[in-house]
């Protein structure tokens, strides 16, 4: 390990540590995930793949569409021939 490095995650390590507000025994974590941080930062990122394109919908047939309106006419229509009838 260089010196360099090892400094720079003691230095994180730190302030980690610091941040989590200074608990007795979280050395080794706060340790390793310095760690982490400063090798992380050392890697050149790789750029994302592409993302494929979603697959497209079939489209609703003419006979769906018919089906579908027809049944919420149906559903629309009020009860209120019964309750006048009801009145009389």
């Amino acid at each position: 390990m260089t010196d360099d490095r090892q400094e720079r995650i003691r230095q994180r390590a730190h302030a980690i540590w610091e941040k989590a507000g200074r608990p007795e025994g979280a050395d080794i974590q706060h340790w390793d995930q310095a760690t982490a941080e400063i090798d992380g930062e050392a890697k050149p990122k790789k750029k994302a793949a592409p993302k494929k394109p979603a697959a497209a919908k079939p489209a609703k047939t003419a006979a769906t569409k018919t089906v579908a309106t027809k049944s919420a006419t149906k559903a629309a229509k009020p009860a209120a021939s019964k309750s006048k009838a009801g009145k009389a």
